[in-house]
């Protein structure tokens, strides 16, 4: 084998390493940083402490969680790096280091590797069932990076994970109650949401590399249109679920949640990530309805 390669770990196709003076210290551990994927690995471990802030879990508590999220997150975030790194070479892609030679597969591998060790005896730290659930979650995840993406069924984990979030923040709690039910199905509904805005931007490149999950199936049109549902059922079920009467608050989350469901889907052919956006702040208004009712069963 050429001195220029490296055998990538996902296959038997070489991944080139990188060039002179990019294998450096600093560089590998920027390198290992970004290809974390860190914007969506922050923004699922800052839901699950501000989930578990909200349930009253306690600051050390919370810290446990938090970490056993995040653990999580990142062992994802690196396996999908890895994993795609020889097909997001082949498609010139930036910004992934682990195919740009910034840094190499194996490391990235290793570095999953790592996390996930990490995150399980974190994970039953938080209760055997709130452990299970959340290493359930993350083993769902993995399975979408090595098997799911490419399938109809690419929409699975994401549901699953999302549901599975604050289930086992409500297990943590002393007791382990049950989580309330419509907390798990909105979770559900936002984690499929996630996974249509978050592949819509990329649809066309992604059907070029071979991919075909079910948003690359249903096209950049069909995924536009079906986006603005999980996001307005995550909203209703958040807002009808509990028992009593819809109050202000909850109508005006409905209101504010509905707006923003359309409104992103419908200006996306001017901005690229205009889905996002709007799934981004329809979440936030679940959020809060999240924290408002609480996570656990009364």
């Amino acid at each position: 084998m050429d001195a220029m390669e490296r055998v990538d770990p996902a296959g038997s196709v070489p991944v080139d390493v990188a060039p002179a003076g990019a294998g450096q210290r600093g560089g590998r551990v920027m390198g290992l940083a970004l290809a974390c994927h860190p914007g969506p690995a922050l923004a699922v471990t800052a839901l699950a402490c501000a989930l578990a802030l909200g349930s009253g879990l306690g600051g050390p508590r919370s810290t446990l969680v938090t970490a056993a999220v995040l653990t999580g997150q990142l062992s994802v975030g690196w396996c999908n790096d890895a994993y795609d790194a020889r097909r997001d070479a082949r498609a010139g892609r930036r910004g992934k280091p682990a195919s740009d030679g910034t840094v190499g597969a194996g490391a990235v591998w290793a570095a999953a590797t790592a996390a996930l060790a990490l995150c399980v005896p974190l994970s039953l730290a938080c209760g055997l069932l709130a452990g299970t659930v959340h290493l359930a979650a993350v083993a769902a995840a993995w399975l979408y990076n090595l098997r799911l993406k490419a399938t109809a069924l690419s929409w699975l984990p994401y549901a699953a994970g999302f549901g599975a979030l604050p289930a086992a923040v409500t297990l943590s709690l002393p007791g382990g109650p049950a989580p309330r039910w419509w907390t798990v199905a909105a979770g559900a509904l936002l984690g499929f949401a996630a996974h249509l805005a978050d592949t819509l931007p990329d649809i066309a490149a992604d059907r070029a590399a071979g991919i075909r999950g079910l948003p690359h199936r249903l096209g950049d049109t069909g995924t536009r249109l079906l986006l603005p549902l999980p996001l307005l059922g995550a909203t209703a079920v958040l807002a009808l679920g509990p028992p009593g009467p819809v109050g202000a608050g909850g109508a005006a989350a409905l209101a504010l949640a509905g707006a923003a469901a359309l409104a992103g889907p419908a200006l996306g052919r001017r901005w690229r990530k205009a889905a996002l956006a709007g799934a981004v702040a329809a979440a936030a208004v679940d959020l809060a309805l999240l924290l408002a009712w609480g996570v656990a069963a009364g």
